[in-house]
């Protein structure tokens, strides 16, 4: 399906070109996208492991409800933290040679947690393994930097949409791959789980090696983050992505924890529970592709705006159903939240390239300050993972149930829909044309 990567490296790249789009540009950067799903797939697969692997630690490894969010919460916060080093380390050495040195980087969090994870492990020692699946967390802002370099504006929201959404599949995936690991050999072997990837890891660094392209690397990504980070739509956007992408990876990886506590006497087994747990991440990562390509014809901000009015319906469904105990508006409920959650990530990234094409006259300089923001939302945005997992913890050692974080869940929409109204869509700073059929 690939041909191999010609040796002469990429000298320039203009995508705004249609000439050189069409004869050159759009076949490279299919091939460099097509790589980056992949190792994206596998990377978000390895950071949301402890999503599953909570499920097998039963009593023989004394962890209670609370210390499994945390065990969730830590490799959230490990991939938002370094999410811009990862940014800024994609642009210093290039796509396809970051690709390689990151997706190498995923053994060590796999090969550890498939040899030490076992009765007798301290609790310790699980943290640090969990904080070690942190790092393909961190190839989701290089990825998603590296692909926006590669296409024109008008495609930018389709193209990011694609590859976020084949990336957060790892998310449904690692689910399903537990569900058969749990039906096969029983919740006494967490660590095949981890082992199922190592090859995998190897599959995507040596494809990477072979297929992807290093794009120049201009004067003008030197310096950016530093000058995204004066820029207040910087952190108005990081706002509006943890509202978007920070629901989708935190309740990817609180779900069956709280199926399994609320509806415990339906979901008394891990498998029970990880039999639903995949549906809300499939769903959400197959509509974020769709909010990207919405975002390109109607406009980012409208997109998003209908996205968080939406978000918050799902979650006042979501806390009616908890409290009448209703587990099919209860599950009803989350998939919705997923399905918007896809959406609103694929639309809030579209609105970034606009704040500078209209305000930055060097095309070059705009597409790395926004390359620059992507990183610093991406990472900000991620923490709204920990926030999700923190919020359930909090409510349930406070209120013994979630209704607390629900809440708060439809306050954060609430406010985050208004911001996008008043910033972005009532001031029309960020209005986009149709694109063409």
């Amino acid at each position: 399906m690939f041909r191999p990567r010609p040796r002469a490296p990429i000298t320039e790249w203009r995508p705004e070109d249609p000439e050189f789009w069409n004869e050159s540009g759009a076949p490279a950067a299919r091939r460099n996208l097509m790589c980056s799903i992949f190792i994206e797939h596998v990377s978000i697969s390895v950071w949301s492991l402890w999503s599953v692997l909570v499920l097998f630690l039963g009593p023989k490894y004394h962890v209670d409800a609370s210390g499994k969010f945390l065990l969730t919460a830590v490799p959230t916060l490990v991939g938002s933290l370094i999410r811009v080093p990862y940014s800024i380390a994609v642009t210093r050495v290039g796509g396809r040679t970051w690709t390689v040195i990151s997706a190498t980087l995923l053994l060590i969090p796999c090969a550890l947690a498939a040899i030490l994870i076992k009765p007798g492990i301290s609790y310790t020692q699980l943290v640090v393994l969990a904080a070690l699946a942190g790092v393909g967390g961190g190839n989701f802002a290089s990825s998603m930097t590296n692909i926006n370099a590669f296409y024109p504006k008008k495609r930018k929201g389709w193209a990011l949409g694609l590859n976020a959404g084949g990336g957060n599949l790892g998310v449904a995936v690692v689910q399903l791959v537990g569900i058969a690991v749990l039906s096969w050999a029983g919740a006494t072997h967490p660590r095949l789980l981890a082992g199922i990837y190592l090859p995998l890891i190897v599959i995507g660094a040596v494809g990477a090696a072979l297929w992807m392209d290093n794009l120049p690397r201009p004067a003008e990504r030197i310096g950016a983050v530093r000058a995204a980070c004066r820029e207040r739509h910087t952190w108005i956007v990081s706002l509006l992505y943890i509202g978007t992408f920070g629901s989708f990876i935190g309740f990817s990886f609180a779900f069956g924890q709280v199926l399994q506590i609320q509806f415990a006497h339906q979901f008394s087994t891990p498998v029970k529970a990880a039999y639903l747990t995949f549906l809300g991440p499939l769903i959400g990562s197959f509509t974020r592709p769709i909010g990207g390509r919405l975002a390109d014809r109607l406009g980012g901000a409208r997109v998003t705006v209908w996205s968080f009015a939406a978000m918050a319906i799902g979650a006042a469904v979501v806390l009616e159903a908890s409290w009448r105990h209703s587990l099919p508006a209860f599950i009803a409920g989350f998939v919705w939240l997923f399905a918007l959650s896809g959406v609103g990530n694929g639309s809030v990234y579209k609105l970034i390239p606009g704040i500078f094409a209209d305000r930055v006259e060097d095309p070059k300089r705009a597409q790395a300050l926004a390359g620059a923001l992507i990183a610093i939302a991406g990472a900000v945005g991620a923490f709204g993972g920990v926030l999700v997992n923190l919020a359930f913890r909090e409510s349930f050692l406070t209120y013994h149930s979630a209704t607390g974080a629900y809440v708060a869940f439809i306050a954060a929409y609430v406010v985050c829909g208004a911001v996008t109204r008043l910033v972005y869509q009532r001031r029309e700073v960020l209005t986009v044309a149709p694109v063409p059929a």
